[in-house]
Protein backbone atom coordinates (compact mmCIF):
# COMPACT_ATOMS: atom_id res chain seq x y z
CA UNK A 1 0.00 0.00 0.00
CA UNK A 2 2.61 2.45 0.83
CA UNK A 3 4.20 1.85 -2.52
CA UNK A 4 1.46 2.66 -4.15
CA UNK A 5 1.12 5.86 -2.39
CA UNK A 6 4.28 6.72 -2.95
CA UNK A 7 3.58 5.90 -6.88
CA UNK A 8 0.23 8.39 -6.67
CA UNK A 9 2.64 10.54 -4.76
CA UNK A 10 5.24 10.89 -7.30
CA UNK A 11 2.90 10.96 -10.14
CA UNK A 12 0.94 13.96 -8.77
CA UNK A 13 4.07 15.91 -8.08
CA UNK A 14 5.45 15.27 -11.24
CA UNK A 15 2.43 16.37 -13.18
CA UNK A 16 2.02 19.96 -10.67
CA UNK A 17 5.96 20.05 -11.86
CA UNK A 18 5.10 20.17 -15.35
CA UNK A 19 2.11 22.68 -15.32
CA UNK A 20 4.12 24.75 -13.28
CA UNK A 21 6.73 24.97 -15.31
CA UNK A 22 4.56 25.91 -18.45
CA UNK A 23 2.87 28.17 -16.06
CA UNK A 24 6.06 29.90 -15.63
CA UNK A 25 7.15 29.70 -19.08
CA UNK A 26 4.44 30.88 -20.82
CA UNK A 27 4.08 33.51 -18.22
CA UNK A 28 7.72 34.80 -19.41
CA UNK A 29 6.83 34.76 -23.34
CA UNK A 30 3.72 36.06 -22.39
CA UNK A 31 4.91 39.38 -20.35
CA UNK A 32 7.49 39.84 -23.35
CA UNK A 33 4.35 39.53 -25.91
CA UNK A 34 2.30 41.97 -23.67
CA UNK A 35 4.96 44.62 -23.71
CA UNK A 36 5.33 44.16 -27.45
CA UNK A 37 1.87 44.07 -28.07
CA UNK A 38 0.56 47.30 -25.75
CA UNK A 39 3.80 49.05 -26.56
CA UNK A 40 3.19 48.63 -30.35
CA UNK A 41 -0.49 49.33 -29.77
CA UNK A 42 0.41 53.00 -27.76
CA UNK A 43 3.14 53.66 -30.43
CA UNK A 44 0.31 53.47 -33.11
CA UNK A 45 -2.15 55.23 -31.13
CA UNK A 46 0.25 58.39 -30.98
CA UNK A 47 1.13 58.25 -34.15
CA UNK A 48 -0.35 57.13 -37.65
CA UNK A 49 -3.75 55.09 -36.05
CA UNK A 50 -4.24 57.64 -33.28
CA UNK A 51 -8.41 57.47 -34.60
CA UNK A 52 -8.33 53.98 -34.96
CA UNK A 53 -7.87 52.53 -31.74
CA UNK A 54 -9.32 49.18 -32.61
CA UNK A 55 -7.32 48.61 -35.70
CA UNK A 56 -3.91 49.22 -33.86
CA UNK A 57 -4.95 47.25 -31.19
CA UNK A 58 -5.59 43.91 -33.86
CA UNK A 59 -1.99 45.22 -35.62
CA UNK A 60 -0.07 45.07 -32.27
CA UNK A 61 -1.70 42.10 -31.40
CA UNK A 62 -1.03 40.33 -34.33
CA UNK A 63 2.77 41.10 -34.18
CA UNK A 64 2.53 39.92 -30.05
CA UNK A 65 1.16 36.87 -31.28
CA UNK A 66 3.67 36.18 -33.63
CA UNK A 67 6.29 36.54 -30.89
CA UNK A 68 4.37 34.54 -28.46
CA UNK A 69 4.22 31.43 -31.30
CA UNK A 70 7.78 31.42 -31.63
CA UNK A 71 8.60 30.92 -27.92
CA UNK A 72 5.80 28.85 -27.31
CA UNK A 73 6.53 26.59 -30.08
CA UNK A 74 10.37 26.43 -28.65
CA UNK A 75 10.79 27.19 -25.27
CA UNK A 76 6.94 26.47 -23.21
CA UNK A 77 5.51 23.53 -24.86
CA UNK A 78 8.66 22.14 -27.34
CA UNK A 79 7.66 18.69 -25.21
CA UNK A 80 4.36 18.71 -26.52
CA UNK A 81 5.29 19.31 -29.89
CA UNK A 82 3.66 16.14 -32.09
CA UNK A 83 1.64 17.99 -34.96
CA UNK A 84 2.75 18.88 -38.31
CA UNK A 85 4.01 22.86 -37.73
CA UNK A 86 1.62 24.02 -40.60
CA UNK A 87 -1.15 22.37 -38.77
CA UNK A 88 0.35 23.84 -35.30
CA UNK A 89 0.53 27.24 -36.53
CA UNK A 90 -2.85 27.45 -37.96
CA UNK A 91 -4.65 26.20 -34.79
CA UNK A 92 -2.27 28.74 -32.89
CA UNK A 93 -3.13 31.27 -34.77
CA UNK A 94 -6.99 30.63 -34.68
CA UNK A 95 -7.10 30.67 -31.01
CA UNK A 96 -5.48 34.12 -31.15
CA UNK A 97 -7.53 35.10 -33.45
CA UNK A 98 -10.28 34.10 -31.11
CA UNK A 99 -8.33 35.50 -27.83
CA UNK A 100 -7.55 38.79 -29.98
CA UNK A 101 -11.25 39.23 -31.07
CA UNK A 102 -12.05 38.85 -27.12
CA UNK A 103 -9.85 41.96 -26.30
CA UNK A 104 -10.71 43.59 -29.59
CA UNK A 105 -14.02 43.59 -28.18
CA UNK A 106 -13.51 44.46 -25.03
CA UNK A 107 -11.78 47.56 -25.97
CA UNK A 108 -14.25 48.53 -28.40
CA UNK A 109 -16.98 48.22 -25.97
CA UNK A 110 -14.82 50.45 -23.64
CA UNK A 111 -14.31 53.16 -25.91
CA UNK A 112 -17.48 52.83 -28.50
CA UNK A 113 -19.86 51.83 -26.28
CA UNK A 114 -19.50 53.16 -22.80
CA UNK A 115 -17.72 56.35 -24.12
CA UNK A 116 -14.25 55.66 -21.98
CA UNK A 117 -12.34 57.64 -25.04
CA UNK A 118 -8.75 58.53 -22.55
CA UNK A 119 -5.41 56.90 -23.70
CA UNK A 120 -5.72 55.50 -19.83
CA UNK A 121 -9.22 54.29 -20.35
CA UNK A 122 -8.16 52.68 -24.00
CA UNK A 123 -4.84 51.17 -21.97
CA UNK A 124 -7.38 49.65 -18.92
CA UNK A 125 -9.04 48.00 -21.36
CA UNK A 126 -6.57 46.55 -23.48
CA UNK A 127 -4.89 45.01 -20.10
CA UNK A 128 -8.24 43.57 -19.27
CA UNK A 129 -9.12 41.91 -22.69
CA UNK A 130 -5.25 40.49 -22.70
CA UNK A 131 -5.72 39.17 -19.33
CA UNK A 132 -8.99 37.38 -19.79
CA UNK A 133 -7.43 36.11 -23.31
CA UNK A 134 -4.42 34.84 -21.73
CA UNK A 135 -6.43 32.70 -19.62
CA UNK A 136 -8.24 31.39 -23.15
CA UNK A 137 -4.62 31.04 -24.67
CA UNK A 138 -3.14 28.83 -21.93
CA UNK A 139 -6.53 26.23 -21.51
CA UNK A 140 -6.29 26.06 -25.29
CA UNK A 141 -2.52 26.41 -26.14
CA UNK A 142 -2.32 23.02 -23.76
CA UNK A 143 -5.46 21.22 -24.81
CA UNK A 144 -5.49 22.32 -28.72
CA UNK A 145 -2.38 23.60 -30.17
CA UNK A 146 0.51 21.76 -28.22
CA UNK A 147 -1.83 18.75 -26.77
CA UNK A 148 1.16 15.72 -27.89
CA UNK A 149 2.36 13.45 -25.97
CA UNK A 150 4.64 15.11 -23.23
CA UNK A 151 8.16 13.87 -22.41
CA UNK A 152 8.59 11.34 -19.93
CA UNK A 153 9.38 13.04 -16.38
CA UNK A 154 12.55 12.34 -14.32
CA UNK A 155 10.94 9.91 -12.20
CA UNK A 156 9.39 7.76 -14.96
CA UNK A 157 12.98 7.80 -16.63
CA UNK A 158 14.31 6.33 -13.00
CA UNK A 159 11.28 4.17 -12.21
CA UNK A 160 11.75 2.42 -15.66
CA UNK A 161 15.59 2.30 -15.91
CA UNK A 162 14.82 -0.11 -12.57
CA UNK A 163 12.02 -2.06 -14.08
CA UNK A 164 9.19 -0.87 -12.28
CA UNK A 165 6.54 -0.09 -13.90
CA UNK A 166 5.13 3.18 -12.83
CA UNK A 167 0.83 2.64 -13.72
CA UNK A 168 0.86 -1.12 -13.32
CA UNK A 169 1.95 -2.00 -16.66
CA UNK A 170 4.94 -4.30 -17.83
CA UNK A 171 6.20 -1.34 -20.35
CA UNK A 172 10.08 -1.32 -20.35
CA UNK A 173 10.25 1.25 -23.70
CA UNK A 174 12.19 3.83 -21.39
CA UNK A 175 14.55 1.24 -19.55
CA UNK A 176 17.88 1.77 -21.15
CA UNK A 177 19.70 -0.74 -23.34
CA UNK A 178 22.78 -1.83 -22.19
CA UNK A 179 24.80 -3.79 -24.79
CA UNK A 180 27.16 -6.92 -23.36
CA UNK A 181 31.19 -5.85 -23.74
CA UNK A 182 32.58 -6.82 -27.57
CA UNK A 183 29.34 -7.34 -29.11
CA UNK A 184 28.32 -5.03 -31.86
CA UNK A 185 29.02 -2.05 -33.43
CA UNK A 186 30.34 0.76 -30.92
Amino acid sequence: MAAVLDRLISRVRAGVGLIYRELIKFGAVGAVAFVIDLGLANLLWHTVLEDKVTTARIISGSVGTLFAWVGNRTWTFRHRRSREPLQEVVLFFAINGLALAIGAAILALSHYGLGLQTRLADNVATVVGIGIGTIFRFIAYRYFVFSGSTAPDATAVVAKAFGEPIDGTDDTSLTPRVRPRGHGPR
